[in-house]
């Protein structure tokens, strides 16, 4: 550990990839950080073990990194690594049928898309080649908003998402960040070489060769007095270049980043309460992980201690006996069906019970036609792994929603 620790201090507070090897010199596990010190420095203090690396820590013997750029470069040099090694513990413990690949389609304008594994696994099991399908296939890219990343390259590459053929231009032509595929401004050879080509490249780590290339086409462009083909290179050629400026890279894109390092959450509980009158109450418990519902692990409540209508004090009820329950596995976050009442009100049991969970609720506003969230807790993390995961979290109150309702009329018929 002495060895070990002269490298971690020596590590930068910069982008990058880490590196973990056995004694054996054995690539174990590869990531991905915001900061390179911070995020090695935390496997070795105050150590959760949430994940399969934590545990085994004592099997790294000697400490790697590759400084990037930009958090985007990192995400590209994890991904290589990962392909390329496979290391035990990036796998072990991980559902790899729900990593993201980006691939680049063989249209006659090539598209960018993404894909999971699963999908590409069931491409092979029918037969179909992933790499006869598409032009490019890159990644994996575990634990990535997608959806961002796409945004940030299409802001440094420019690639379209409209359709050729259309009769006026995009939103996106007007706006100078499409080069007009959707109006034949551009020729398919042409798209291919000044867009296509360039993000290939760039996916494969070679951003440098990029901005050469580049750099020669804006001095051919200006040479021929095509200034304005001339500019939106020297525009590119910048962009690349400060890739780490936050005007280029989405706040959500860092959030997820160190979410992805910070918090691992594999249990999501959400509650609701339903309701005939001051009578015949129910309570609903449904579970979820990432990736969606665990339906054998969901729980039904009739609540028997509580007078009148106070849907706070049945949900009190409820979280109190469900917390009486040690056998079933705690949440690591805990989602209730309701506003501020509920959620203070639920701040309140924990507190009585000495526990810290993660909190929120999810209020439907005047007309139930608007989700307002409302967050327990304003740790940092929490918050910023709650706003990536919106739709995730609607999808755990609509369902908590669902199931009470159904429990409530399966009573009814009963009666």
């Amino acid at each position: 550990m002495a060895d070990l620790s002269a490298v971690i201090k020596s590590l930068p507070d910069a982008p990058g990839v880490y590196l973990f090897y056995n004694s054996a010199g054995e690539l174990v596990y590869v990531g991905r950080a915001t900061s390179l010190r911070s995020r090695v420095r935390s496997y070795f203090v105050g150590r959760r073990f949430s994940r399969p690396i934590e545990g085994m820590i004592h099997e790294v013997a000697r400490i790697e990194w590759k400084e990037t750029e930009s958090v985007l470069e990192s995400v590209i040099l994890e991904a290589h690594y990962i392909k390329k090694f496979q290391p035990k513990y990036n796998v072990l413990g991980k559902d790899s049928k729900s990593w993201n690949y980006l691939v680049v389609t063989k249209d006659e304008y090539p598209k960018i898309e993404t894909i999971r594994e699963h999908d590409l696994d069931n491409l092979r099991n029918s037969g179909i080649l992933p790499e006869k399908k598409f032009q490019n296939i890159f990644g994996p890219y575990p634990g990535l908003n997608m959806r961002t990343a796409q945004k940030i390259l299409r802001r440094l590459f420019r690639f379209s998402i409209c359709e050729p053929g259309a009769k006026r231009p995009c939103l996106y032509y007007q706006m100078g960040q499409c080069l007009g595929v959707c109006i034949g401004a551009i020729s398919p050879a042409d798209y291919k070489k000044q867009v296509i080509r360039p993000l290939t490249l760039f996916l494969g780590g070679k951003k440098k060769a990029v901005i050469r290339g580049f750099e020669k086409q804006m001095k051919a462009s200006a040479k021929q007095e095509n200034f304005e083909e001339a500019q939106r290179l020297r525009n590119q050629i910048q962009a690349l270049n400060h890739i780490h400026d936050v005007t280029l890279i989405d706040k959500s894109f860092f959030e997820n980043e160190r979410m992805k390092e910070e918090i691992t959450v594999q249990r999501i509980e959400g509650y609701d309460i339903s309701n005939l009158g001051a009578t015949d109450v129910v309570g609903s418990m449904v579970v979820f992980n990432e990736y969606g519902p665990r339906k054998s692990e969901y729980r039904k409540f009739i609540v028997r201690g509580v007078k009148g209508q106070s849907d706070v004090d049945c949900l009190a009820e409820v979280m109190n006996r469900r917390l009486n329950h040690p056998e079933w596995k705690f949440p690591n976050v805990v989602l209730v069906d309701g506003g501020r009442p509920q959620v203070n009100r639920i701040k309140n049991v924990f507190k009585e019970r000495g526990m810290k969970i993660p909190f929120l609720g999810i209020a439907k506003g005047a007309k139930r036609k608007r989700n307002d969230f409302i967050l327990g807790s304003a740790e940092p993390n929490f918050v910023a792994w709650a706003s990536i995961r919106r739709g995730l979290l609607i999808r755990v109150r609509d369902e908590a929603h669902r199931f009470a309702i159904a429990f409530q009329r399966s009573k009814r018929k009963i009666k």
